[in-house]
C-alpha cells in the first residue's frame, strides 16, 4: 500500500506521480463507475494525509448526487452552482479553499471541515461527470502542487471510466 512521506526526500509531485500510477492500475479493466470511484475514493482518504472526507458527487442531469467516499455521512444532494462543490461543476474549474468558513453559500455538511478542494470531472465528450471533492479538518490544507496533483488523479479517473465504457 502506497504511504504518503515526504520526509523520505520525494516532493509531493514525485508521490502523486506514484499514486497516479497505483490507481491506474487499481482501476484498469473495470468497466463499472461506482466500483472504480469506491476504490479510488479509498486509495485517496487512505493515501493522503490531514484528511476527513474523500468522494465523488455525481451528476444526474439537475444536480450533484452523492457517490461512493470515505469519510463521516455526507449531503446527499448539491444544486449546480451552490457551494464548492456546485461551483466546481458550474464552473468547471477546481475549487481550492483555504477557509470554508469565508467561501459564500458554503454547504457544511460536517462541521469539522476547514479546508477544501473540489475537481470537476469532465468526459472525453466533455460532458460533466461530477466532481472529485476532499475536506480537511486543517485550514489550508490543500496547495498549489495538491492542486496538480489531484488534477492528474482526476485525468486516470475519468480515462479509466471511459475506457470501461467503450469496453463494456
Amino acid at each position: 500500500m502506497f504511504t504518503w512521506n515526504l520526509s523520505a526526500g520525494t516532493s509531493k509531485a514525485e508521490q502523486y506521480a506514484e499514486l497516479a500510477a497505483i490507481a491506474e492500475g487499481l482501476l484498469a479493466g473495470e468497466p463499472d463507475r461506482i466500483a472504480c470511484a469506491a476504490n479510488f475514493s479509498a486509495l485517496l482518504f487512505h493515501a493522503l494525509p490531514g484528511l476527513n472526507w474523500c468522494g465523488f458527487y455525481f451528476h444526474d442531469g439537475r444536480e450533484l448526487v452523492v457517490g461512493p467516499f470515505q469519510g463521516r455521512p455526507a449531503c446527499v444532494r448539491i444544486p449546480i452552482g451552490k457551494g464548492v462543490c456546485g461551483t466546481a461543476a458550474a464552473t468547471r474549474q477546481t475549487q481550492r479553499v483555504d477557509d470554508v468558513h469565508a467561501f459564500p453559500g458554503h454547504i457544511a455538511c460536517d462541521a469539522a471541515s476547514r479546508s477544501e478542494i473540489v475537481v470537476p470531472l469532465i468526459d472525453a465528450a466533455g460532458n460533466l461527470v461530477g466532481v472529485l471533492d476532499l475536506d480537511s479538518p486543517e485550514p489550508a490544507r490543500f496547495d498549489a502542487d495538491d492542486q496538480i496533483g489531484l488534477e492528474r488523479l482526476a485525468r486516470v479517473f475519468i480515462a479509466a471510466i471511459d475506457a470501461g465504457r467503450r469496453a463494456a
